[in-house]
């Protein structure tokens, strides 16, 4: 009797999951129909349906940023942006949009440069999207079984000594894969960026209204949060800055 229900709550859930695709891809269609017309209102609204579903993807993120951009709703744009470039950091079209957003706003922020090894491995960790590191390290970890296989398995020297390093380099490959997509999903989840929706933002010394005024920063800036107590968010800028803002002024990436 267990397992019937067990079976059907499988099977209900299956179906439910089925509905909430199906419901979804009506929604990005209507969307996507609004958006080509002209109607960027009725586009926000679905996309952000989807959202609501639990569903997210780049395409999502990027014609929501697209629409907000239309409706010149810059720091819904680049938020959007942000979000879908998080799913893919070297999408050309996501990447060139963002900076078509960046080039509007009033804040123009010079960045301090980063260490070349930071750049680098910031390079790599970009250079695939998390799911594709992981595919990378279930193909190569593949390989490494197939090639511990034929060492085994071949009696011929040659062969053994060609799996031998085949097998070794593919595992290094595989650790150093899944250890990369491990690391670009936790960042992924870590919430330690957002964009400021004020019109004009007051950047305080200290947790405090009472507080030394520090600098303002404007709508659609991208910040860093370093610290957070209670109500009130640490944050940096491009440049290096730091102060301490309310978190209602900004919306996390």
């Amino acid at each position: 009797m267990s397992d019937i229900r067990l079976y059907l709550i499988v099977l209900l859930l299956s179906i439910a999951g089925i509905g909430s695709a199906g419901v979804n891809e009506e929604l990005v269609e209507k969307a996507n129909k609004d958006y080509n017309a002209g109607l960027y209102a009725n586009a926000i609204e679905g996309y952000s349906k989807v959202l609501e579903n639990g569903y997210e993807s780049v395409e999502v993120y990027y014609n929501l940023g697209n629409a907000c951009f239309k409706s010149n709703d810059l720091a819904s744009a680049i938020l959007y942006y942000e979000k879908a470039k998080k799913l893919r950091p070297n999408d050309k079209d996501v990447l060139f949009n963002l900076n078509v957003a960046n080039d509007r706003i009033k804040d123009k922020i010079e960045t301090v440069p980063v260490l070349f090894y930071k750049r680098w491995w910031q390079g790599v960790m970009n250079w695939l999207s998390t799911d594709a590191w992981t595919r990378f390290h279930i193909a190569s970890f593949i390989v490494f079984l197939v090639a511990a296989a034929f060492y085994f398995i071949s009696r011929t020297i040659l062969i053994r000594k060609i799996s031998f390093w085949i097998g070794l380099s593919m595992f290094f490959v595989s650790m150093t894969t899944v250890g990369i997509a491990w690391k670009q999903d936790v960042s992924n989840r870590r919430v330690t960026e957002a964009i400021v929706f004020d019109p004009s933002l007051t950047v305080r010394s200290s947790p405090s209204e009472n507080s030394v005024d520090l600098f303002v920063v404007h709508e659609g800036t991208k910040v860093a949060i370093t610290d957070r107590l209670g109500d009130w968010y640490e944050i940096r800028i491009a440049n290096g800055s730091t102060g301490w803002i309310q978190n209602t002024s900004i919306r996390s990436i």
